[in-house]
């Protein structure tokens, strides 16, 4: 190598900035950001699987039952109220949208996020209706760093947090 000519490598070299000493410090920053200066908290109910009655032909949830409520630091977008023309008048949906950190979840706290569970938000409870890993952390399919929820505003008596 000293004579002026290249031997090729034999294996590649590890690629930069993106190992897993680069994943743990964005995983640091992203908690103390999202935790101490622009997040809010919530309360996350989850779903209980195993205590929960399904219907036995359609697999829906007859009466949901959740697990103890987890602080939970979130980035939280309230989306505003719309009003819509029911059958039976009009009906208003508030909406809010949920920025989860993922590793802070799954690795920490060991909360999964899901279709189905509940969040209390001021003194609103909400359903989360829609979820998704939408951001890949420095390009990389297989480390996902953020879950996003669409949560609309559940009707009183839909949801008892006992």
């Amino acid at each position: 190598m000293g004579n002026g000519t290249w031997d090729k490598p034999s294996s590649p070299p590890p690629p930069l900035f993106l190992g897993q000493k680069e994943r743990n410090y964005t995983k640091q920053v992203n908690d103390e950001v999202i935790e101490r200066m622009v997040g809010q908290q919530i309360l996350y109910y989850s779903v209980n699987i195993n205590k929960t009655d399904f219907h036995p032909v359609y697999g829906e949830a007859i009466e949901k039952s959740f697990y103890k409520p987890m602080h939970v630091h979130a980035l939280i977008n309230f989306e505003g109220t719309e009003t819509a023309t029911k059958n039976y008048g009009l009906d208003k949906d508030a909406r809010i949208s949920i920025g989860f950190h993922k590793r802070r979840l799954t690795e920490d706290k060991d909360l999964y996020v899901r279709e189905g569970d509940f969040v209390s938000y001021g003194d609103r409870f909400y359903e989360l209706v829609k979820v998704g890993e939408p951001k890949e952390l420095f390009g990389q399919p297989d480390h996902r760093f953020e879950i996003t929820a669409l949560a609309v505003v559940s009707r009183k008596g839909n949801f008892d947090s006992r």
